[in-house]
Protein backbone atom coordinates (compact mmCIF):
# COMPACT_ATOMS: atom_id res chain seq x y z
CA UNK A 1 0.00 0.00 0.00
CA UNK A 2 1.05 3.54 -0.56
CA UNK A 3 0.54 6.48 1.77
CA UNK A 4 -1.21 9.70 0.36
CA UNK A 5 -3.01 12.64 1.63
CA UNK A 6 -6.33 12.49 0.77
CA UNK A 7 -5.93 15.67 -0.74
CA UNK A 8 -4.04 13.67 -2.97
CA UNK A 9 -5.68 11.19 -3.20
CA UNK A 10 -9.21 13.19 -4.22
CA UNK A 11 -7.36 14.90 -7.35
CA UNK A 12 -5.90 11.51 -8.16
CA UNK A 13 -9.16 9.94 -8.30
CA UNK A 14 -11.12 12.61 -10.28
CA UNK A 15 -8.68 12.55 -13.03
CA UNK A 16 -9.08 8.94 -13.32
CA UNK A 17 -12.70 9.03 -12.98
CA UNK A 18 -12.03 11.29 -16.42
CA UNK A 19 -12.98 14.80 -14.93
CA UNK A 20 -11.83 18.25 -16.99
CA UNK A 21 -12.58 20.62 -14.68
CA UNK A 22 -14.43 21.27 -10.91
CA UNK A 23 -16.39 24.15 -10.34
CA UNK A 24 -16.52 25.64 -7.31
CA UNK A 25 -17.06 28.92 -5.02
CA UNK A 26 -13.85 29.05 -2.21
CA UNK A 27 -12.60 28.22 0.05
CA UNK A 28 -12.66 24.58 -0.42
CA UNK A 29 -10.74 21.97 -0.27
CA UNK A 30 -7.57 24.22 -0.73
CA UNK A 31 -4.33 21.63 -0.91
CA UNK A 32 -6.87 19.79 -3.15
CA UNK A 33 -7.02 22.53 -5.89
CA UNK A 34 -3.15 22.53 -5.12
CA UNK A 35 -2.88 18.61 -5.92
CA UNK A 36 -4.99 19.06 -9.06
CA UNK A 37 -2.56 21.93 -10.45
CA UNK A 38 0.49 19.53 -9.62
CA UNK A 39 -0.79 16.33 -10.83
CA UNK A 40 -3.45 16.52 -13.18
CA UNK A 41 -4.85 18.34 -15.95
CA UNK A 42 -8.24 19.44 -13.86
CA UNK A 43 -9.29 22.95 -14.21
CA UNK A 44 -10.44 24.81 -11.68
CA UNK A 45 -13.40 26.83 -12.46
CA UNK A 46 -14.18 29.61 -9.48
CA UNK A 47 -17.53 30.98 -9.93
CA UNK A 48 -19.52 34.15 -8.50
CA UNK A 49 -22.08 32.12 -6.31
CA UNK A 50 -22.30 28.10 -5.40
CA UNK A 51 -26.04 27.63 -7.36
CA UNK A 52 -23.93 28.64 -10.30
CA UNK A 53 -21.23 26.27 -9.60
CA UNK A 54 -24.11 23.47 -9.40
CA UNK A 55 -25.24 24.62 -12.82
CA UNK A 56 -21.59 24.82 -14.41
CA UNK A 57 -21.42 21.20 -13.13
CA UNK A 58 -24.75 19.69 -14.45
CA UNK A 59 -24.29 21.35 -17.94
CA UNK A 60 -20.82 19.39 -18.22
CA UNK A 61 -22.55 16.08 -17.38
CA UNK A 62 -25.89 17.12 -19.55
CA UNK A 63 -23.35 17.77 -22.28
CA UNK A 64 -20.76 14.86 -22.32
CA UNK A 65 -22.39 11.99 -20.33
CA UNK A 66 -19.23 12.14 -17.80
CA UNK A 67 -19.67 13.00 -13.98
CA UNK A 68 -19.81 17.29 -13.40
CA UNK A 69 -18.01 17.87 -10.28
CA UNK A 70 -18.84 20.81 -7.94
CA UNK A 71 -17.01 21.87 -4.43
CA UNK A 72 -18.44 24.49 -1.40
CA UNK A 73 -17.07 24.99 2.01
CA UNK A 74 -20.02 24.01 4.69
CA UNK A 75 -21.13 28.59 4.71
CA UNK A 76 -22.26 27.81 0.57
CA UNK A 77 -23.36 24.52 1.12
CA UNK A 78 -27.14 25.30 1.06
CA UNK A 79 -26.82 27.47 -1.94
CA UNK A 80 -25.15 24.45 -3.79
CA UNK A 81 -28.13 21.77 -2.29
CA UNK A 82 -30.28 24.39 -4.22
CA UNK A 83 -28.27 24.54 -7.36
CA UNK A 84 -28.99 20.55 -7.65
CA UNK A 85 -32.47 21.03 -8.10
CA UNK A 86 -32.23 20.94 -11.79
CA UNK A 87 -30.04 18.18 -11.67
CA UNK A 88 -32.19 15.56 -10.01
CA UNK A 89 -35.17 16.80 -12.25
CA UNK A 90 -33.15 16.33 -15.54
CA UNK A 91 -31.16 13.02 -14.24
CA UNK A 92 -28.34 14.67 -14.51
CA UNK A 93 -25.03 13.00 -12.61
CA UNK A 94 -23.13 15.34 -10.92
CA UNK A 95 -21.18 15.55 -7.29
CA UNK A 96 -21.53 17.89 -5.44
CA UNK A 97 -18.49 18.17 -2.46
CA UNK A 98 -18.93 20.30 0.43
CA UNK A 99 -17.04 20.51 4.17
CA UNK A 100 -19.39 19.71 6.91
CA UNK A 101 -18.77 20.67 10.80
CA UNK A 102 -15.67 19.76 12.48
CA UNK A 103 -16.04 17.39 15.93
CA UNK A 104 -15.74 19.80 18.73
CA UNK A 105 -17.98 22.49 16.73
CA UNK A 106 -21.08 20.58 16.63
CA UNK A 107 -24.47 22.05 18.18
CA UNK A 108 -22.00 24.74 20.15
CA UNK A 109 -23.11 28.11 17.85
CA UNK A 110 -19.96 28.17 15.99
CA UNK A 111 -19.65 31.07 13.92
CA UNK A 112 -21.89 30.31 10.44
CA UNK A 113 -22.08 26.82 11.21
CA UNK A 114 -25.47 25.20 10.55
CA UNK A 115 -26.07 21.38 9.84
CA UNK A 116 -26.32 21.58 6.00
CA UNK A 117 -26.68 17.88 5.52
CA UNK A 118 -30.74 17.33 5.47
CA UNK A 119 -30.86 19.72 2.36
CA UNK A 120 -29.40 17.58 0.04
CA UNK A 121 -31.18 14.78 0.54
CA UNK A 122 -34.38 15.57 -1.47
CA UNK A 123 -31.78 16.34 -4.55
CA UNK A 124 -29.79 13.97 -4.79
CA UNK A 125 -29.73 10.29 -5.45
CA UNK A 126 -27.64 9.66 -2.43
CA UNK A 127 -26.19 11.77 0.31
CA UNK A 128 -22.63 10.70 2.26
CA UNK A 129 -20.75 12.08 5.16
CA UNK A 130 -17.14 11.53 5.35
CA UNK A 131 -15.37 11.69 8.77
CA UNK A 132 -11.90 10.29 7.93
CA UNK A 133 -9.67 9.72 4.92
CA UNK A 134 -9.47 6.09 5.13
CA UNK A 135 -13.39 6.20 4.32
CA UNK A 136 -12.59 8.60 0.90
CA UNK A 137 -11.82 5.85 -1.57
CA UNK A 138 -15.16 3.79 -0.76
CA UNK A 139 -17.62 6.75 -0.77
CA UNK A 140 -16.49 8.40 -3.27
CA UNK A 141 -15.95 5.65 -5.14
CA UNK A 142 -20.03 4.55 -4.28
CA UNK A 143 -21.14 8.42 -4.90
CA UNK A 144 -19.71 8.13 -8.63
CA UNK A 145 -22.05 4.54 -9.13
CA UNK A 146 -24.88 6.06 -7.73
CA UNK A 147 -24.42 9.41 -10.14
CA UNK A 148 -24.60 7.16 -13.56
CA UNK A 149 -25.70 3.44 -12.61
CA UNK A 150 -29.54 2.91 -13.29
CA UNK A 151 -31.29 6.63 -13.58
CA UNK A 152 -28.71 8.77 -13.65
CA UNK A 153 -28.57 12.08 -10.96
CA UNK A 154 -26.85 14.30 -8.54
CA UNK A 155 -25.41 12.59 -5.36
CA UNK A 156 -23.37 14.67 -2.56
CA UNK A 157 -20.44 13.69 0.03
CA UNK A 158 -19.87 15.96 3.10
CA UNK A 159 -16.10 15.80 3.94
CA UNK A 160 -15.29 16.70 7.47
CA UNK A 161 -13.79 20.35 8.37
CA UNK A 162 -15.84 23.24 7.28
CA UNK A 163 -13.60 23.46 4.14
CA UNK A 164 -13.21 19.74 4.06
CA UNK A 165 -9.98 19.89 5.87
CA UNK A 166 -9.99 17.23 8.01
CA UNK A 167 -10.41 14.95 5.26
CA UNK A 168 -8.26 16.35 2.82
CA UNK A 169 -4.99 16.69 4.92
CA UNK A 170 -5.61 13.34 6.86
CA UNK A 171 -3.61 10.21 5.50
CA UNK A 172 -4.86 6.76 4.07
CA UNK A 173 -3.15 4.02 2.90
CA UNK A 174 -4.67 3.11 -0.72
CA UNK A 175 -3.07 2.71 -4.10
CA UNK A 176 -3.72 5.46 -7.23
CA UNK A 177 -7.39 4.19 -8.55
CA UNK A 178 -6.69 2.79 -11.98
CA UNK A 179 -8.36 4.95 -14.65
CA UNK A 180 -11.80 4.30 -15.31
CA UNK A 181 -14.25 7.07 -16.68
CA UNK A 182 -17.59 7.60 -14.43
CA UNK A 183 -19.84 8.38 -17.02
CA UNK A 184 -23.63 7.62 -17.67
CA UNK A 185 -24.63 4.47 -18.53
CA UNK A 186 -23.24 3.25 -15.73
CA UNK A 187 -24.33 -0.11 -16.61
CA UNK A 188 -26.57 -1.62 -19.66
CA UNK A 189 -29.50 -3.65 -18.14
CA UNK A 190 -30.51 -5.84 -19.90
CA UNK A 191 -34.51 -6.45 -20.41
CA UNK A 192 -36.26 -9.69 -19.75
CA UNK A 193 -37.46 -11.77 -22.47
CA UNK A 194 -40.64 -12.31 -21.58
CA UNK A 195 -41.59 -8.39 -21.39
CA UNK A 196 -39.68 -8.02 -24.76
CA UNK A 197 -41.87 -10.65 -26.51
CA UNK A 198 -45.22 -8.96 -24.59
CA UNK A 199 -44.21 -5.73 -25.87
CA UNK A 200 -42.86 -6.39 -29.69
CA UNK A 201 -47.08 -8.29 -29.63
CA UNK A 202 -48.19 -4.95 -28.68
CA UNK A 203 -46.47 -2.79 -30.94
CA UNK A 204 -47.32 -5.21 -33.98
CA UNK A 205 -50.69 -5.42 -33.16
CA UNK A 206 -51.31 -1.40 -32.97
CA UNK A 207 -52.88 0.63 -35.36
CA UNK A 208 -51.83 4.30 -34.66
CA UNK A 209 -48.07 3.76 -32.68
CA UNK A 210 -46.46 6.70 -31.71
CA UNK A 211 -43.05 6.93 -30.23
CA UNK A 212 -41.53 8.98 -27.54
CA UNK A 213 -37.88 9.30 -27.05
CA UNK A 214 -36.70 10.63 -24.36
CA UNK A 215 -33.24 11.66 -22.13
CA UNK A 216 -32.57 8.20 -21.80
CA UNK A 217 -32.26 7.63 -25.12
CA UNK A 218 -29.95 10.40 -25.02
CA UNK A 219 -27.85 9.29 -22.07
CA UNK A 220 -27.91 5.80 -23.42
CA UNK A 221 -26.48 6.88 -27.00
CA UNK A 222 -29.27 5.01 -28.30
CA UNK A 223 -30.50 7.24 -31.00
CA UNK A 224 -29.69 5.65 -34.20
CA UNK A 225 -31.97 2.97 -32.49
CA UNK A 226 -35.17 4.68 -31.60
CA UNK A 227 -35.53 6.08 -35.09
CA UNK A 228 -34.78 2.43 -36.70
CA UNK A 229 -37.59 1.26 -33.78
CA UNK A 230 -40.06 4.31 -35.54
CA UNK A 231 -38.70 3.60 -39.17
CA UNK A 232 -39.66 -0.23 -38.67
CA UNK A 233 -42.88 0.19 -38.00
CA UNK A 234 -43.91 3.20 -39.60
CA UNK A 235 -44.47 5.17 -36.28
CA UNK A 236 -44.78 9.09 -35.87
CA UNK A 237 -41.60 9.89 -33.35
CA UNK A 238 -41.95 12.63 -30.49
CA UNK A 239 -39.51 13.11 -28.01
CA UNK A 240 -39.54 14.93 -24.80
CA UNK A 241 -37.65 18.26 -23.69
CA UNK A 242 -34.88 16.46 -22.56
CA UNK A 243 -34.67 13.84 -26.19
CA UNK A 244 -34.83 16.86 -28.35
CA UNK A 245 -31.23 15.74 -30.28
CA UNK A 246 -32.00 12.35 -30.70
CA UNK A 247 -34.45 12.44 -33.86
CA UNK A 248 -33.95 14.37 -36.57
CA UNK A 249 -36.20 17.61 -37.25
CA UNK A 250 -36.36 17.15 -40.34
CA UNK A 251 -36.85 13.16 -40.40
CA UNK A 252 -39.68 12.45 -42.10
CA UNK A 253 -41.89 10.92 -39.30
CA UNK A 254 -40.50 13.67 -36.55
CA UNK A 255 -43.97 15.29 -34.78
CA UNK A 256 -42.02 17.62 -32.52
CA UNK A 257 -42.38 18.07 -28.40
CA UNK A 258 -45.27 16.79 -26.98
CA UNK A 259 -46.98 18.17 -23.64
CA UNK A 260 -46.97 21.38 -21.91
CA UNK A 261 -43.85 22.96 -23.75
CA UNK A 262 -45.51 21.83 -27.16
CA UNK A 263 -45.90 21.87 -31.11
CA UNK A 264 -49.36 21.46 -30.97
CA UNK A 265 -49.31 19.41 -33.69
CA UNK A 266 -47.63 16.22 -32.06
CA UNK A 267 -50.41 17.13 -29.07
CA UNK A 268 -53.01 16.19 -31.62
CA UNK A 269 -50.71 13.08 -32.82
CA UNK A 270 -50.92 11.72 -29.71
CA UNK A 271 -54.29 11.98 -28.69
CA UNK A 272 -55.35 10.16 -31.56
CA UNK A 273 -52.56 7.14 -30.74
CA UNK A 274 -54.12 3.78 -29.92
CA UNK A 275 -50.19 2.68 -28.46
CA UNK A 276 -48.10 5.40 -27.31
CA UNK A 277 -43.84 4.02 -26.66
CA UNK A 278 -41.63 5.56 -24.55
CA UNK A 279 -38.38 4.99 -24.57
CA UNK A 280 -36.02 6.31 -21.96
CA UNK A 281 -38.89 9.24 -20.54
CA UNK A 282 -40.10 9.77 -17.58
CA UNK A 283 -43.62 10.21 -17.89
CA UNK A 284 -44.07 13.28 -16.03
CA UNK A 285 -46.86 16.09 -15.80
CA UNK A 286 -44.89 18.32 -18.54
CA UNK A 287 -44.47 15.97 -21.41
CA UNK A 288 -48.05 14.44 -20.96
CA UNK A 289 -49.81 18.27 -20.35
CA UNK A 290 -50.20 16.77 -17.12
CA UNK A 291 -51.30 13.67 -18.17
CA UNK A 292 -53.88 14.33 -20.78
CA UNK A 293 -51.88 13.87 -23.22
CA UNK A 294 -52.01 10.88 -24.34
CA UNK A 295 -55.01 10.40 -22.52
CA UNK A 296 -55.04 8.26 -18.96
CA UNK A 297 -56.63 4.95 -20.96
CA UNK A 298 -54.25 4.96 -23.72
CA UNK A 299 -52.09 1.76 -23.65
CA UNK A 300 -48.67 1.98 -22.97
CA UNK A 301 -44.82 0.24 -23.55
CA UNK A 302 -42.51 1.97 -21.47
CA UNK A 303 -38.97 1.15 -21.77
CA UNK A 304 -36.86 2.70 -18.79
CA UNK A 305 -33.84 1.53 -16.79
CA UNK A 306 -35.97 2.47 -13.74
CA UNK A 307 -38.00 -0.05 -12.02
CA UNK A 308 -40.57 2.19 -10.74
CA UNK A 309 -41.62 4.35 -13.94
CA UNK A 310 -43.35 2.31 -16.26
CA UNK A 311 -46.93 1.87 -15.02
CA UNK A 312 -46.55 5.09 -12.97
CA UNK A 313 -49.07 7.35 -14.54
CA UNK A 314 -50.64 5.20 -17.38
CA UNK A 315 -52.59 1.84 -15.76
CA UNK A 316 -52.45 0.20 -19.48
CA UNK A 317 -48.89 -0.40 -19.48
CA UNK A 318 -46.23 -3.00 -20.38
CA UNK A 319 -43.25 -2.54 -18.37
CA UNK A 320 -39.89 -3.29 -20.35
CA UNK A 321 -37.15 -2.55 -17.43
CA UNK A 322 -33.87 -2.30 -18.94
CA UNK A 323 -31.37 0.07 -20.87
CA UNK A 324 -32.87 2.00 -23.85
CA UNK A 325 -30.43 0.87 -26.49
CA UNK A 326 -30.30 -2.78 -25.16
CA UNK A 327 -33.80 -2.34 -24.66
CA UNK A 328 -34.58 -1.18 -28.27
CA UNK A 329 -32.12 -3.70 -29.68
CA UNK A 330 -34.15 -6.61 -28.29
CA UNK A 331 -37.06 -5.39 -29.49
CA UNK A 332 -36.34 -4.31 -33.07
CA UNK A 333 -35.24 -8.45 -33.19
CA UNK A 334 -38.36 -9.74 -31.52
CA UNK A 335 -40.72 -7.38 -33.95
CA UNK A 336 -42.21 -9.16 -36.71
CA UNK A 337 -42.09 -7.51 -40.10
CA UNK A 338 -44.62 -4.58 -40.72
CA UNK A 339 -46.75 -3.95 -43.57
CA UNK A 340 -45.70 -0.63 -43.87
CA UNK A 341 -48.47 0.13 -46.35
CA UNK A 342 -51.07 -0.66 -43.68
CA UNK A 343 -50.00 2.60 -41.45
CA UNK A 344 -49.96 5.00 -44.23
CA UNK A 345 -52.99 6.87 -43.51
CA UNK A 346 -51.89 7.35 -39.86
CA UNK A 347 -48.61 8.89 -41.26
CA UNK A 348 -50.65 11.08 -43.49
CA UNK A 349 -52.67 12.36 -40.83
CA UNK A 350 -49.84 12.90 -38.76
CA UNK A 351 -48.27 15.08 -41.60
CA UNK A 352 -51.82 16.96 -42.43
CA UNK A 353 -51.78 17.84 -38.13
CA UNK A 354 -47.86 18.79 -38.77
CA UNK A 355 -48.39 21.05 -41.57
CA UNK A 356 -51.45 22.68 -40.39
CA UNK A 357 -49.37 23.75 -37.67
CA UNK A 358 -46.91 24.93 -39.52
CA UNK A 359 -49.81 27.49 -41.21
CA UNK A 360 -51.03 28.77 -37.93
CA UNK A 361 -47.79 30.21 -36.64
CA UNK A 362 -46.65 31.07 -40.13
CA UNK A 363 -47.42 35.05 -39.64
CA UNK A 364 -45.40 35.28 -36.34
CA UNK A 365 -41.82 33.14 -38.12
CA UNK A 366 -42.47 34.95 -41.01
CA UNK A 367 -43.20 38.10 -39.59
CA UNK A 368 -41.38 40.77 -40.79
CA UNK A 369 -42.88 43.52 -37.80
CA UNK A 370 -40.49 46.34 -36.31
CA UNK A 371 -40.60 44.27 -33.33
CA UNK A 372 -39.11 41.09 -33.72
CA UNK A 373 -41.26 37.76 -32.72
CA UNK A 374 -39.13 35.16 -30.97
CA UNK A 375 -40.82 32.81 -33.61
CA UNK A 376 -38.80 34.10 -36.00
CA UNK A 377 -35.78 34.80 -34.09
CA UNK A 378 -35.67 30.84 -32.82
CA UNK A 379 -36.27 29.64 -36.54
CA UNK A 380 -33.68 32.15 -37.94
CA UNK A 381 -31.22 30.02 -35.21
CA UNK A 382 -32.21 27.21 -36.44
CA UNK A 383 -31.10 27.80 -39.79
CA UNK A 384 -27.85 29.87 -38.56
CA UNK A 385 -26.60 27.33 -36.11
CA UNK A 386 -22.97 25.18 -36.79
CA UNK A 387 -23.60 22.24 -37.61
CA UNK A 388 -21.76 21.09 -34.12
CA UNK A 389 -23.98 23.33 -32.15
CA UNK A 390 -24.88 22.31 -28.85
CA UNK A 391 -27.78 24.45 -27.76
CA UNK A 392 -28.38 24.98 -23.94
CA UNK A 393 -31.91 26.78 -23.38
CA UNK A 394 -32.73 28.37 -20.47
CA UNK A 395 -36.67 27.42 -18.51
CA UNK A 396 -39.35 29.69 -19.31
CA UNK A 397 -40.18 31.07 -22.55
CA UNK A 398 -36.89 30.46 -23.50
CA UNK A 399 -37.65 26.51 -23.31
CA UNK A 400 -41.34 27.01 -24.85
CA UNK A 401 -39.77 28.50 -27.91
CA UNK A 402 -36.91 26.29 -29.04
CA UNK A 403 -39.24 23.50 -27.91
CA UNK A 404 -41.96 24.44 -30.50
CA UNK A 405 -39.72 26.06 -32.93
CA UNK A 406 -36.20 25.33 -33.16
CA UNK A 407 -34.98 22.80 -35.11
CA UNK A 408 -31.94 20.24 -35.12
CA UNK A 409 -31.39 18.91 -39.30
CA UNK A 410 -27.97 18.11 -38.37
CA UNK A 411 -26.61 15.08 -36.98
CA UNK A 412 -23.97 16.36 -34.68
CA UNK A 413 -25.83 18.99 -33.26
CA UNK A 414 -27.31 18.70 -29.72
CA UNK A 415 -29.86 20.21 -27.31
CA UNK A 416 -30.14 20.47 -23.65
CA UNK A 417 -32.88 22.33 -21.04
CA UNK A 418 -32.62 23.50 -18.09
CA UNK A 419 -35.34 21.24 -15.77
CA UNK A 420 -37.08 24.09 -14.33
CA UNK A 421 -34.29 26.89 -12.86
CA UNK A 422 -34.68 30.08 -14.59
CA UNK A 423 -31.19 31.63 -14.87
CA UNK A 424 -29.40 28.34 -15.11
CA UNK A 425 -28.82 28.63 -19.00
CA UNK A 426 -25.85 30.72 -18.93
CA UNK A 427 -23.68 28.48 -16.17
CA UNK A 428 -24.89 25.59 -18.08
CA UNK A 429 -23.76 26.77 -20.54
CA UNK A 430 -20.36 27.59 -19.60
CA UNK A 431 -19.95 24.21 -18.05
CA UNK A 432 -21.79 22.49 -21.36
CA UNK A 433 -18.80 24.34 -23.62
CA UNK A 434 -15.75 23.38 -21.03
CA UNK A 435 -16.82 19.73 -21.37
CA UNK A 436 -17.06 19.55 -25.18
CA UNK A 437 -14.37 22.08 -26.36
CA UNK A 438 -14.62 20.03 -29.71
CA UNK A 439 -18.70 21.79 -30.24
CA UNK A 440 -20.20 25.01 -30.40
CA UNK A 441 -22.11 26.23 -27.46
CA UNK A 442 -24.98 28.41 -27.85
CA UNK A 443 -27.48 29.43 -24.78
CA UNK A 444 -30.76 30.45 -25.34
CA UNK A 445 -31.93 32.77 -22.80
CA UNK A 446 -34.44 35.88 -22.04
CA UNK A 447 -33.44 39.08 -20.33
CA UNK A 448 -34.78 37.71 -16.79
CA UNK A 449 -32.96 34.67 -16.96
CA UNK A 450 -29.48 36.04 -18.09
CA UNK A 451 -29.88 38.69 -15.27
CA UNK A 452 -29.98 35.62 -12.61
CA UNK A 453 -26.37 34.87 -13.10
CA UNK A 454 -25.37 37.77 -14.83
CA UNK A 455 -21.81 37.79 -13.18
CA UNK A 456 -20.94 34.60 -14.52
CA UNK A 457 -20.12 36.07 -17.71
CA UNK A 458 -16.52 37.21 -16.11
CA UNK A 459 -16.52 33.55 -15.58
CA UNK A 460 -17.04 33.03 -19.13
CA UNK A 461 -14.27 36.25 -19.81
CA UNK A 462 -11.58 35.39 -17.62
CA UNK A 463 -11.19 31.69 -19.05
CA UNK A 464 -12.23 32.94 -22.68
CA UNK A 465 -14.73 29.70 -23.22
CA UNK A 466 -15.88 30.25 -26.80
CA UNK A 467 -19.66 30.67 -25.93
CA UNK A 468 -22.25 32.10 -27.93
CA UNK A 469 -24.88 33.30 -25.48
CA UNK A 470 -28.37 34.60 -27.57
CA UNK A 471 -30.79 36.84 -25.55
CA UNK A 472 -34.32 37.17 -26.92
CA UNK A 473 -34.81 40.59 -24.58
CA UNK A 474 -37.99 42.22 -24.60
CA UNK A 475 -37.08 43.87 -21.11
CA UNK A 476 -39.63 42.12 -19.27
CA UNK A 477 -40.64 38.62 -17.61
CA UNK A 478 -43.54 38.16 -20.29
CA UNK A 479 -44.21 34.83 -18.99
CA UNK A 480 -46.05 36.43 -16.36
CA UNK A 481 -48.52 38.35 -18.62
CA UNK A 482 -51.58 35.60 -18.48
CA UNK A 483 -51.20 35.09 -14.81
CA UNK A 484 -50.96 38.63 -13.58
CA UNK A 485 -53.84 39.46 -16.33
CA UNK A 486 -56.03 36.92 -14.47
CA UNK A 487 -54.85 38.18 -11.17
CA UNK A 488 -56.04 41.56 -12.50
CA UNK A 489 -59.72 40.76 -13.25
CA UNK A 490 -59.12 39.66 -16.97
CA UNK A 491 -57.43 42.85 -18.01
CA UNK A 492 -53.51 43.99 -17.14
CA UNK A 493 -54.51 47.44 -15.00
CA UNK A 494 -53.41 49.53 -12.46
CA UNK A 495 -49.45 49.48 -11.77
CA UNK A 496 -49.05 46.10 -13.31
CA UNK A 497 -45.71 47.17 -15.15
CA UNK A 498 -44.26 46.68 -11.79
CA UNK A 499 -44.36 42.98 -11.56
CA UNK A 500 -43.11 42.25 -14.58
CA UNK A 501 -41.20 45.37 -16.86
CA UNK A 502 -37.55 46.00 -16.39
CA UNK A 503 -35.90 49.10 -17.69
CA UNK A 504 -34.74 48.90 -20.79
CA UNK A 505 -30.90 48.03 -20.77
CA UNK A 506 -28.32 47.36 -23.40
CA UNK A 507 -27.33 43.84 -22.70
CA UNK A 508 -24.60 43.93 -25.35
CA UNK A 509 -22.90 46.74 -23.99
CA UNK A 510 -22.85 45.32 -20.39
CA UNK A 511 -21.60 42.57 -21.78
CA UNK A 512 -18.62 44.37 -23.19
CA UNK A 513 -17.94 45.95 -19.48
CA UNK A 514 -17.02 42.08 -18.53
CA UNK A 515 -15.02 41.52 -20.90
CA UNK A 516 -17.76 39.53 -22.93
CA UNK A 517 -18.06 40.44 -26.81
CA UNK A 518 -21.63 42.24 -27.17
CA UNK A 519 -23.62 42.84 -30.16
CA UNK A 520 -27.06 44.17 -30.15
CA UNK A 521 -29.50 42.82 -32.92
CA UNK A 522 -32.75 44.29 -33.54
CA UNK A 523 -34.42 43.25 -36.86
CA UNK A 524 -34.16 39.09 -37.96
CA UNK A 525 -31.77 41.00 -40.94
CA UNK A 526 -28.86 41.78 -38.11
CA UNK A 527 -29.10 37.90 -36.96
CA UNK A 528 -27.09 36.47 -39.56
CA UNK A 529 -23.99 38.60 -39.15
CA UNK A 530 -24.43 38.61 -36.02
CA UNK A 531 -23.81 34.66 -35.33
CA UNK A 532 -21.01 34.88 -38.22
CA UNK A 533 -19.07 37.23 -35.82
CA UNK A 534 -19.25 35.11 -32.85
CA UNK A 535 -18.25 32.04 -35.00
CA UNK A 536 -15.35 34.43 -35.77
CA UNK A 537 -14.38 35.25 -32.56
CA UNK A 538 -12.37 34.26 -30.10
CA UNK A 539 -13.96 33.54 -26.26
CA UNK A 540 -17.54 34.47 -25.27
CA UNK A 541 -19.53 36.64 -27.25
CA UNK A 542 -23.13 37.93 -26.13
CA UNK A 543 -25.83 38.56 -28.62
CA UNK A 544 -28.68 41.12 -27.72
CA UNK A 545 -31.86 40.48 -29.71
CA UNK A 546 -34.54 42.82 -28.93
CA UNK A 547 -37.77 41.48 -29.50
CA UNK A 548 -41.30 42.05 -28.53
CA UNK A 549 -42.27 42.72 -24.89
CA UNK A 550 -45.98 41.05 -26.01
CA UNK A 551 -45.05 37.45 -27.25
CA UNK A 552 -46.54 35.23 -25.26
CA UNK A 553 -45.53 31.52 -26.17
CA UNK A 554 -48.53 29.31 -26.78
CA UNK A 555 -48.59 26.29 -24.28
CA UNK A 556 -49.85 23.09 -25.32
CA UNK A 557 -53.60 21.81 -25.38
CA UNK A 558 -55.52 18.50 -25.02
CA UNK A 559 -58.14 19.64 -27.21
CA UNK A 560 -58.30 17.26 -30.31
CA UNK A 561 -58.05 18.80 -34.24
CA UNK A 562 -60.96 18.17 -36.32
Amino acid sequence: MVETTGARYLARALDAAGTTAVFLVPTVLSATLVAMEQETGIRRIVTHGEKAAAYMADGYARASGRVGVCMAQNIGAANLAAGLRDAVLGCSPVLAITGGPYPYSRGRNYYQEIEDLPLFKPVTRSSRQVFEAERLPDQLAQALRDATVGKPGPVHLELAGHTGDLVENGTLDAPPPPPREARVPGIRIEPDRDAVRAAAAAIAAAERPVVVAGGGVRASGAAAEVVALAERIGAPIATSMNGKDTVPSDHPLAIGIPGLYARASANQVLLEADLVIYVGSQTGSQLTLTWQVPPPETRVVHLDIEPSEPGRHYADTLPLVADARSGLRALLEALPETDLDAGAAWRERARELAARWREEVARHVESEAAELRPERLVTELSRLLPEDAIVVADTGHAGMWTAAHLDLAHPGQGFIRAAGSLGWGLPAGIGAQIARPDARVVVFTGDGGLLYHLSELETAARWQIPLTIVVNDNSSLNQEINPYTVAYGGELSGRHGELWHFRETDLAAVAESLGVTGIRVTSASGLASAIAQADETPGPVLIDVVTDRAAVAPKGSSERAR
